[in-house]
C-alpha cells in the first residue's frame, strides 16, 4: 500500500490527550471551516457556541403528585418539579451554591423539600437548601452548611430532624451530620470510620440513624464498606453490616422499607434486606441494586439500565424492562407505577404488572436546557464531539448541524479514527464506538476489566492499528491499559502496568510504542513513572521516573522527545527517547494550574490548562501563550484536540472554540510519500519528500532500516531514498521525516505509517 501524507492530511492522535467533543449552533457552518490563510503570528479564535446543551440530572424524588428532579453540572444548580398528572414541568428553583444536586428528601408532612448539593473546593455557600413546596414560585433558601464539602444523601426522621451524609475529600473521613430544620444548626455526630473517604447513604427511623460508608474514590487507600446504626438516644455507633458482605467497597443506598432496611452495596454483587428490629437477621438479594423500594412482598430497585423486581415469596428476580433506561437517579412508588428520572433526560414511569414504560422527554415539557460543564473533546474527519452527562454532542463541520447523541455515563475521553468515534466511558463502561454514517446508536465494544472503572486517556496507535485506553481503579488503586483493534475486535487489558498504586493518567504513542504516564493518590511511593509499553506484546520496554512531585497530568510526543506535563504546575519534563534521559524541565507555572492536556501537531506541542492555551516548540522547547484566560468550563479537567487541518478545539467558558495558530513555528510545507516495494525476493522501503516551500530545506529520513540526510533540498525539488529491508516481508511501521528550513532554522517532524508488505 502507498501512504501519502501532506501538511493538511496529518495523522491525528499522536498524543492521547483528547476526549469527545462537539458544538456549534445550526447555521454557523461557515465558522466551522478553515478560512483565509493566517498572517504570520496571527492567532484566530472562532466561538462555535455552547458545547453540550441539555438538562443533565443527578437525583429525583416523588413528593405528593410531583417528581422533583435535581440538576447536574449546571450553573446555577437547580431543581425542577414534574407534575405526574399533566406530565409537564410546573416549577423550578435555582440554588445559590453547588454544581449538582445528588440528594433530596421531603419533610414528614411533605410541605418542604430539603436539597443537598455537591460543591467545589472554593464554594463557601450552603450545602443544604430548603424549598417551601406550599409556595413553589418562591426560591429555595440556604438552610445549613456542614463541615463536609459534598452532600450525597439526606434522610428525615419522623420528628423532622435532617441527617446528612457526604464527604468526598479524601483522606478526610465523612461525618454524620444532623440539621435542625428550623434554625439550620448543624451538629457533627462524629466519624465512625476514620478510614472511610465517602458516605453515599443515610436513612432514619424514630430511634436510629443508619449511616453507610466506604472508599469509592480513595484508590484503595480507604477502608471497606461499613453500615453503622447510630442510636439517637445514646449517640453511639454500632457496625451492623453482616460479615458476609464485609469485603464490599461501599454502602451505596439505604431505604427504610416498613420493618426492613434496604441496603445497596458496591462490590459483592448482592443487596440486603435487614430486619430493623434485629439487624443480624437479614435476607440476601443476589444482585447489586440501589434505590430499593417495597410494595408488599415485592422489592423494586434500580440496576442500570433497567428496573428489577425481587419477590420475597418466590426468591426470583424479574427484569421489568427490555429497553434502555440508562441510570435512573431515583425510584419511587406513585400509585401503581415506579417513577424515576433517567440520566438520558427523561422521566420513566414503569408499570410492574405489564413491564412497560411511559417515557416523557423533559426538554419537550418545559425543562430548562443550558450549557453544562463538559468532559472532553475529539475532533477529526469533519466532526467535533463534546462529552456531556448521559450524552455527547456532535458538530458536523460541513453543515454546522449539531446533534445530541445519547450515551450512558460520561465520555471522559475519545479519539476519531476513519470518521468513527471511540470513547472511554465512565463509570465502568469500557470503550464505546459511534459511527455517524451507520445510522446506529453508540455501542460498547470493550467491557471493562473488574475495578477499572474510570477512563482517563484515549488515543490511536496508527502503526499497530489500535485504540489505547488508560484507566484508573477508583476503589483498589492503580490502573490499566487497554488495547482494541477496530478491524478484528480483539482487545486486551493489562492491569497495573506501572505499579499497584499509580493509575495510567496519560497515554501517548509514536512508532508503535505506547508511553504510559503515572499518577499516585497515595502519600508515598513513585508519583510520575513513565513506562514505554509494547501494545502488541503487552510488555514493558523500559521505564523512567522524571521526578515530578505530584504526578503526570498529560503526555505528548513528536517521536524524538516525550513531553510530560506535571500536575499542580510542577513543570513540563522533556525526555529524550533515545537516551531515556530528562533533557529539560520547562517552567509552566505561568500557564498551568493542575490538570491539563497535551497534543502534538506539526512541530509543536499544544497544551491547555484551566486558564491558558499554550504551545511548546518541539525543537527548541520554548514555551509561549496561544490564548490567555481561556478558562474552559470543564468537569473532568481540561482537554483539547487538533483536526487534520491543524485547527485546535477546546473550551472557552462553556463554549467550544476553534483556534488557528499562525504563530506555530513548525509550519513547513512538505509532502511525504512512503512506498514499501517488493523487489525480487526482498522488500525495499521508498520514501519521497517534496519541498513545497519557497526556500531550501534540510531533510532527514529515519526508518527501521536506516537513515539518510539531504542537507540542501531546493524549493520545488524532492528528496528520495530507498532503504533495502533485506527480508522477504516487513511488518507495519512508520517513517520519521524531519524538515528544517535553511532560512530561519525552523523545523517540523512528520511520522508516516505504512502497511505490512511481502515480496510474495
Amino acid at each position: 500500500m502507498t501512504t501519502q501524507l501532506t501538511r493538511r492530511q496529518m495523522l491525528i492522535g499522536t498524543a492521547c490527550t483528547v476526549a469527545i467533543a462537539m458544538t456549534l449552533r445550526p447555521g454557523d457552518a461557515a465558522l466551522a471551516q478553515p478560512r483565509a490563510a493566517l498572517g504570520l503570528g496571527e492567532v484566530r479564535i472562532r466561538d462555535l457556541g455552547p458545547g453540550v446543551v441539555q438538562f443533565p440530572l443527578m437525583s429525583s424524588l416523588v413528593v405528593g403528585n410531583t417528581l422533583y428532579i435535581g440538576s447536574r453540572n449546571l450553573q446555577p444548580a437547580r431543581v425542577i418539579g414534574f407534575d405526574l398528572t399533566s406530565r409537564t414541568v410546573t416549577s423550578r428553583t435555582d440554588l445559590d451554591s453547588g454544581y449538582a444536586v445528588q440528594a433530596m428528601v421531603a419533610s414528614p408532612d411533605g410541605t418542604a423539600l430539603y436539597i443537598g448539593t455537591l460543591r467545589k473546593d472554593d464554594d463557601t455557600g450552603a450545602s443544604v437548601h430548603r424549598w417551601d413546596l406550599t409556595t413553589p414560585a418562591l426560591p429555595a433558601t440556604p438552610l445549613a452548611t456542614t463541615g463536609d464539602r459534598d452532600v450525597r444523601a439526606l434522610a428525615v426522621a419522623p420528628d423532622g430532624r435532617i441527617y446528612v451524609a457526604g464527604g468526598g475529600e479524601p483522606p478526610k473521613a465523612p461525618s454524620l451530620w444532623e440539621v435542625d430544620p428550623v434554625t439550620g444548626a448543624a451538629t457533627n455526630w462524629g466519624t465512625p470510620d476514620p478510614g472511610a473517604t465517602i458516605s453515599q447513604a443515610v436513612a432514619a427511623t424514630a430511634s436510629t440513624v443508619y449511616f453507610g460508608t466506604g472508599s469509592t474514590l480513595a484508590g484503595g487507600a480507604g477502608s471497606t464498606a461499613k453500615l453503622f446504626a447510630f442510636d439517637r438516644s445514646t449517640r453511639l455507633f454500632a457496625d451492623v453490616l453482616p460479615r458476609e458482605v464485609a469485603a464490599a467497597v461501599s454502602v451505596t443506598s439505604l431505604s427504610v422499607l416498613d420493618d426492613l432496611l434496604g441496603v445497596g452495596l458496591k462490590g459483592p454483587g448482592k443487596s440486603l434486606l435487614l430486619n430493623l428490629a434485629a439487624p443480624s437477621t437479614y435476607e440476601v438479594i443476589p444482585q447489586t441494586g440501589v434505590q430499593l423500594r417495597r410494595r408488599g412482598d415485592d422489592i423494586y430497585y434500580v440496576k442500570a439500565p433497567s428496573v428489577m423486581a425481587y419477590s420475597r415469596v418466590t426468591k426470583k428476580i424479574t427484569n421489568l424492562q427490555t429497553g434502555d433506561l440508562a441510570m435512573l437517579w431515583g425510584l419511587d412508588l406513585a400509585g401503581d407505577r415506579l417513577v424515576g428520572a433517567s440520566e438520558y433526560g427523561f422521566v420513566a414511569e414503569v408499570d410492574p404488572a405489564t413491564r412497560t414504560s411511559t417515557i416523557t422527554e423533559l426538554l419537550d415539557v418545559g425543562a430548562p436546557a443550558d450549557p453544562q460543564a463538559v468532559m472532553g473533546i475529539a475532533a477529526g474527519g469533519g466532526s467535533v464531539y463534546v462529552g456531556g452527562t448521559g450524552a455527547i454532542s456532535r458538530l458536523d463541520l460541513a453543515t454546522g448541524t449539531v446533534s445530541r447523541i445519547r450515551l450512558a455515563g460520561e465520555a471522559k475521553d475519545g479519539v476519531i479514527v476513519d470518521g468513527v468515534l471511540y470513547t472511554g466511558q465512565y463509570n465502568s463502561q469500557g470503550i464505546w464506538r459511534y459511527d455517524p454514517a451507520s445510522g446506529h446508536p453508540p455501542a460498547q465494544v470493550v467491557a471493562p476489566t473488574a475495578g477499572q472503572n474510570r477512563p482517563l486517556d484515549v488515543c490511536w496507535d496508527a502503526v499497530n492499528g489500535l485504540v489505547l485506553l488508560g484507566a484508573q481503579n477508583d476503589t483498589g488503586g492503580g490502573g490499566s491499559v487497554t488495547t482494541y483493534d477496530p478491524v478484528s475486535s480483539a482487545h486486551t487489558t493489562t492491569v497495573n502496568p506501572i505499579d499497584a498504586r499509580q493509575m495510567v493518567r496519560a497515554v501517548a504513542t509514536a512508532d508503535g510504542v505506547a508511553y504510559l504516564g503515572g499518577d499516585n493518590l497515595y502519600t508515598d511511593g513513585p508519583r510520575s513513572t513513565v513506562v514505554a509499553w509494547d501494545p502488541v506484546a503487552h510488555t514493558e520496554l523500559w521505564r523512567v521516573d522524571p521526578g515530578l512531585p505530584t504526578g503526570i497530568a498529560a503526555l505528548a510526543t513528536d517521536g524524538r522527545h516525550l513531553f510530560a506535563l506535571g500536575r499542580r504546575a510542577s513543570g513540563l519534563v522533556v525526555i529524550d527517547l533515545q537516551s531515556r534521559m530528562v533533557v529539560r524541565v520547562v517552567d509552566v507555572s505561568g500557564v498551568a494550574t493542575d490538570f491539563g492536556a497535551l497534543n502534538y501537531f506539526d512541530g509543536t506541542v499544544y497544551g491547555v490548562s484551566d486558564t491558558t492555551l499554550f504551545r511548546v516548540d518541539a525543537g527548541t522547547q520554548q514555551l509561549s501563550t496561544v490564548v490567555a484566560d481561556i478558562d474552559g468550563g470543564w468537569y473532568s479537567g481540561p482537554h483539547l484536540d487538533i483536526d487534520e487541518n491543524g485547527v485546535i478545539y477546546t473550551m472557552r467558558g462553556l463554549n467550544l472554540v476553534a483556534v488557528q495558530d499562525g504563530a506555530r513555528p513548525g509550519l513547513i510545507d512538505v509532502d511525504v510519500l512512503v512506498e514499501p516495494r517488493p523487489l525480487g525476493t526482498t522488500v525495499h522501503l521508498r520514501v519521497k519528500v517534496a519541498n513545497r516551500e519557497e526556500g531550501a530545506l534540510a531533510v532527514t529520513i529515519t526508518t527501521a532500516y536506516g537513515q539518510k540526510t539531504f542537507p540542501d533540498v531546493a524549493a520545488g525539488r524532492n528528496a528520495v531514498a530507498s532503504f533495502p529491508c533485506r527480508t522477504g516481508s516487513i511488518p507495519a511501521g512508520t517513517v520519521r521525516v524531519e524538515a528544517t528550513r535553511a532560512a530561519d532554522g525552523a523545523s517540523t517532524v512528520r511520522t508516516v505509517p505504512y502497511d505490512a508488505t511481502s515480496s510474495g
